[in-house]
This record gives structure tokens, sequence and C-alpha cells, in this order.
């Protein structure tokens, strides 16, 4: 199998060589070309047809966004975004997954210990966007009617990572403002979650927020695990509490949907889970005792995920009981909030 094709786009001439010299340490991976700025990018783009390209978020002339758009717009093709993590780099990396951008980095530094682990993880995101479906910019479903008799007593469980974001960004607008209450657990670190769950909040009829400790759930509302150092269960049933805790890491991430997924389990048919695009294996131990519970439980569909791997953990594992595509997903999860065990 031939090597990742890969275009590194930055204009700090420092941080081009970084990247070069973390990715060319992995055999699986080739840098075919480095651009300063968006407009030789898009030439290199043509004459070296790369696999992948690392975009810098913030670059003079055209930003990252900007060309990231017309990217999306006229060649799709899997992009991993390179950042720093301040509250700026995080809004405009939301923004740039929402667009269509696989994943995104954080731009190395720190001890050598520390650039090591971020050359892995670069290397890692670079190789999976490869694999990855690239899309012509963001989708966007049609908002849904009220669910009768509003809440339903049910509590909704989401878990997602690679490519989550874009996919949570179609579906929570999709929801009605009187839905069951909804936890989510999306892979990134704690800067992003709070800009992500407020980016969400004004593009949805529901209420989102970064969950809090100790926070009352509530119908209308959608909780955001909030990234970093705790995980986020549910305690004291379907009008139960949020608590985060500290812990280990669960099947490589803290908050882990795996951990989300074995609290909610306790509630049996009163909850439904969800398992979205995303890389690995999280959330499928959880989604399984879901529904050894009785919980309603659904997977995103292979074709409509940026990449199929928690998903199809999950269903390699027993624990969807249906896969459903994207644009269905809003409905098919307000209907198990509705129906009998069994039914969908």
């Amino acid at each position: 199998m031939r090597p990742v094709r890969t275009l590194i786009v930055d204009d700090s001439a420092s941080m081009r060589a970084t990247l070069k010299r973390m990715l060319s340490a992995d055999p699986e991976i080739e840098v075919v070309g480095m651009a300063p700025e968006p407009f030789a990018a898009r030439d290199m783009i043509k004459t070296l047809n790369p696999d992948v390209l690392t975009l810098d978020v913030e670059m003079p002339g055209m930003d990252g966004l900007s060309f990231l758009e017309r990217i999306m717009r006229l060649r799709p093709m899997p992009v991993v975004m390179c950042s720093t993590l301040t509250a700026r780099g995080a809004e405009v990396t939301i923004e740039a997954l929402r667009l269509g951008a696989v994943d995104y980095v954080t731009k190395p530094s720190g001890t050598p210990e520390d650039i090591e682990r971020d050359a892995t993880l670069l290397c890692e995101k670079v190789k999976t966007a490869a694999r990855s479906i690239a899309r012509a910019g963001p989708t966007r479903l049609p908002q849904q009617p009220s669910i009768a008799g509003g809440a339903t007593g049910k509590l909704i469980a989401i878990g997602s990572s690679t490519g989550g974001v874009e996919a949570l960004f179609s579906l929570l607008p999709a929801l009605p403002a009187d839905c069951p209450p909804v936890l989510i657990v999306q892979h990134m670190p704690a800067s992003f979650t709070r800009s992500f769950a407020q980016r969400l909040d004004a593009e949805s009829q529901v209420r989102v927020v970064e969950a809090t400790e100790g926070a009352t759930v509530q119908p209308g509302t959608v909780y955001i695990a909030p990234g970093g150092e705790m995980h986020m269960e549910l305690v004291g049933g379907v009008a139960g509490r949020i608590r985060l805790r500290p812990g280990d890491l669960v099947t490589g991430h803290r908050p882990s949907v795996d951990v989300l997924f074995r609290s909610v389990a306790p509630l049996g048919a009163a909850a439904v889970g969800a398992i979205l695009t995303g890389m690995g294996q999280d959330g499928a131990e959880g989604l399984l005792a879901m529904r050894r519970a009785g919980a309603r439980t659904l997977g995103q569909s292979k074709e409509t995920c940026v990449v199929w791997g928690m998903p199809r953990a999950a269903k390699e594992l027993g624990a969807v009981e249906k896969e459903v595509g994207l644009s269905a997903m809003p409905e098919a999860i307000l209907k198990a909030c509705r129906e009998k065990v069994g039914s969908v």
C-alpha cells in the first residue's frame, strides 16, 4: 500500500519544518509538499494531488476557514486542521469541523515527550483522514416537529468522536425544544467544549450547555461533557443529576462514551443510546450494557460516517439494535423515545 500523500499548509516556516519532520518519521506517510499560504496550496493541490491536507487555522491573506470552505465546495478532500489551544483557536476549529474538516490537532509544543506524543497523534489522524469520507460542506437536516407528549419520560445518551462535530451540528438542530434530556460525550480538548456547546445552542431549538457537576437533567436540554480530566455520568435516574468525576482513561479517553453509557444503562427501557461517527471503539461496551438492560440502541450507518470505527465496533459486539443514516437519526431517536423496546 502506498504512503499517504500529505500536503502541509502553514504560514510559519518553523512549523512547516516541524510538521514535516513529525510526519516523515512515519513510513506510511509521504510529505509531498509544503505551502506557506492558501494560494500556493491551491496550485500544489492541482499538481501534486495529495491524499490529505494539514491546514493552519489562522493565516494572513486567506484564512484557513475561507480556504477550507472553497476546498469542500470545489474539490472535497480529507483535511486535518492544525490549531492553537486558545479560545479563538477553539471557535475557529469547531467551525472548520462543521464545514467538513475530518479532524484537528493542536500545534506541537512543550517538552520532547510532549512533541513525541503530538507526533504520534498527528500521524494517526492523518492516516485516519486518508481513509475517511470527504464531504462537500456541512449537512443540514430539516427541523423536526415537536414530539407528542413532551419529553416522554425518557433520556437520550449519545457518543461521538472523529466527524462527530459535523454530525452533531446536523442532528441537534433537528431535535424539538421539548425533547427528552440528552447527554453527549464528544471527544475534544477541555478548551473546546464550552465553545462547542455555545455554537450548538445558537443553532438549535433545544438548549445546549457544557455539563456541570451536580446539574439536574432537564427536558429540552442537551449536556455536552466537558473535555479534559473528568468522566461524565448520570446518577439518580431519568430526573437525576450529572456527576463529573476524575478517573483513568477508559478505552483511551476521558471523558469516555463507555463511562456515560454504563451509567445510563440502569435506566433500562427509559433510555435511548446512539453511537455516531468516530475512530476506535469507545462506547461499544457501554452501548451493549444499555441494550442488555432494555434500552433502545442506534448506530450511525457506515455510508454516512466520516470514520466508521465506533459504530462498527458496537455493531460487531451486538450492541446496535438498528443502523441509521445521519439524516434519519433525529426521527429514529425520537421514535425510540415514543415506542416500546422491539418496535423500531
